[in-house]
């Protein structure tokens, strides 16, 4: 039963980064020592709805100059203290910067909803892979690119052999390295890898460390895949990198900056150049052990009186991590260049577009979303 509630809190919530989440740049230049930001403007509607609340687990990449955003899910009714129901959406936004901000070119909808896959900008448009609750759908590999009027073009690649959501994918030549998250529903540390041509997929290594690891980040650097953090009952700090010669995986630094170690379950990441990533967001250890525990162990009016304060805290309380954080291959080591000046997000689309990185909605405490769309400019001095 516990291992039940825990699911349910991990994943009903849906505030845990989307690695992907992982979201892979076709940069190989960018440094960044700071970044300034400001408002990039909002999302309009959904089909169907009033106003947009903001979603967490969007859809999200760069294809010919052009941003994709879209799906994701939110609770539009009630709040999650309340019971509220989650909702997934097949809107999809195309978006394209004009004086600093984003501007709608157009705004569409897939044939089934999506939200909690794993986005890969990549020069042919970005592949995104899971991520739906319709379950014939929850493993499709699909390539999303927008032609030169800006109209979203949608292909099928290839399926899965078996659904994913809340995992970590990367593109390494004409493979796709995909896995952990939740695999047929279940929390996994299996990893494959598909190949893009012959459309099969093959067990390789699993990630060590967990037996179970959600919403963690990734990317290639140097040729080799890094994985940070996740969670599932408890957060994770801990760091892997993955040989693809000799499928064999190695224990790298723990996610940790003047001493303090740092949760990215629920972060959202770019990769900067060969040698670096930036993360974006990712929930507090401490707070959520304890809440974790709490949702496990409580029970009647004591339970209903924590989910009641849980809930209805203030962004602030949860202390999430507003850390600009980048990590360094060649040394091993995480950096802070400053804070995010709004509130830290989870399952934010972070994406970025030449010097320009966006923080797309995402969740600003559990079951909480925000409708906004930041931009930063990255400044190399």
């Amino acid at each position: 039963m516990v291992i039940a509630i825990a699911s349910v809190f991990i994943i009903g919530i849906g505030s845990l980064g989307y690695g992907g989440k992982a979201v892979a740049s076709s940069s190989e230049k960018i440094t960044a020592k700071r970044i300034l930001w400001e408002h990039a403007g909002d999302l309009e509607a959904q089909f169907g709805q009033d106003k947009n609340i903001g979603t967490a687990g969007l859809l999200v990449g760069e294809s010919d100059g052009y941003i994709i955003a879209g799906g994701g899910a939110n609770f539009p009714d009630e709040s999650v203290a309340d019971g509220g129901t989650k909702k997934h959406y097949p809107d999809v936004y195309v978006l394209k910067q004009e004086n600093g901000r984003l501007k709608q070119v157009k705004h569409t909808k897939l044939k089934y909803e999506i939200g909690y896959g794993s986005s890969i900008t990549d020069d042919d448009g970005v592949y995104y892979i899971g991520g739906s609750p319709e379950e014939k759908e929850g493993n499709n590999v699909t390539l999303f690119s927008v032609d030169k009027k800006g109209k979203l073009k949608e292909k099928f690649i290839g399926d899965l052999p078996f659904t994913i959501s809340d995992g970590i994918a990367v593109k390494h030549g004409n493979y796709i390295y995909v896995g952990l998250g939740k695999q047929n529903g279940e929390a996994s540390n299996k990893m494959y890898k598909f190949d893009l041509k012959t459309k099969k997929t093959q067990e390789i290594a699993s990630v060590p460390g967990e037996a179970t690891r959600n919403q963690a980040v990734a990317q290639i650097l140097n040729d080799e895949i890094y994985v940070f953090s996740g969670g599932d009952k408890v957060a994770y700090t801990d760091g892997y990198k993955y040989n693809m010669k000799k499928n064999k995986w190695e224990k790298v630094s723990d996610v940790k900056v003047d001493g303090k170690e740092i949760s990215l379950l629920g972060a959202s990441s770019v990769k900067l150049n060969n040698e670096e990533m930036l993360v974006v967001g990712g929930f507090d250890k401490t707070v959520y052990d304890y809440a974790v525990e709490k949702l496990n162990t409580l029970k009647d009016e004591e339970l209903s009186e924590f989910r009641k304060g849980y809930f209805g805290a203030d962004p602030s309380e949860l202390r999430w991590n507003k850390k600009i954080l980048i990590y360094n291959a060649k040394s091993n080591s995480w950096k802070s260049i400053g804070e995010v000046p709004f509130d830290a997000p989870c399952g934010a689309g972070v994406v970025l577009d030449g010097e320009k990185i966006y923080s797309i909605n995402g969740e600003i405490k559990p079951g909480t979303r925000t409708n906004r769309t930041y931009v930063g400019t990255i400044l190399d001095k």
